[in-house]
């Protein structure tokens, strides 16, 4: 792992995964959209998939960048100017893994995280993990969900086994001869 001073985000996972995340960056580009900073390797990094965090604005709601699961350090930025529009647009998606509410308006930040469609939501505070509480999406963002009593479910096989144990007749069945 090659450390750098005041640095908290490591390397994205694979080198497809690199691949994947920089051709976004790139394709935003070619759609219009403006890289204020970052979507490439840092400079100093030689070995490593590490990929500079991005900004991106001028997004709109049809490129790629917007509509797509990235998985990498990129944000796009886009102005809303109503709660209403704010909301439509991070609903505006085949994806609801998680989503972020940040105000100090606690009323709003209530109205808001409910009517997200997602499987996650922070307030105020962003990827907290906590291995009691629920993980997983809504949508095309996963199935089920992982982590505390809910993530259980998942490795479980539930078998019902009912047996019949009179000698008269049930409905259309009539039990075996005793032997």
């Amino acid at each position: 792992m090659i450390k750098m001073e005041g640095c908290r985000l490591g390397p994205v996972v694979s080198k497809g995964q690199y691949e994947r995340v920089v051709k976004f960056v790139s394709n935003a580009r070619k759609e219009g959209a403006t890289v204020l900073c970052g979507g490439a390797r840092p400079g100093h990094f030689k070995k490593g998939y590490f990929v500079e965090p991005a900004i991106i604005s001028n997004v709109t709601t049809s490129m790629e960048i917007w509509r797509d699961e990235v998985f990498g350090p990129v944000l796009c930025v886009k102005t809303f100017s109503t709660e209403d529009e704010a909301i439509q647009l991070a609903n505006d998606s085949q994806y609801g893994l998680a989503g972020v509410v940040l105000s100090n308006d606690l009323e709003r930040c209530d109205r808001v995280s409910k009517a997200f469609e997602a499987g996650i939501v922070w307030v105020n505070c962003s990827q907290p993990c906590f291995c009691q509480a629920p993980w997983g999406g809504t949508k095309r963002s996963g199935f089920g969900r992982e982590l505390g009593e809910w993530g259980l479910g998942n490795y479980l096989s539930v078998k019902q086994v009912t047996q019949y144990i009179s000698d008269e007749p049930w409905g259309w069945y009539k039990p075996p001869s005793k032997l």
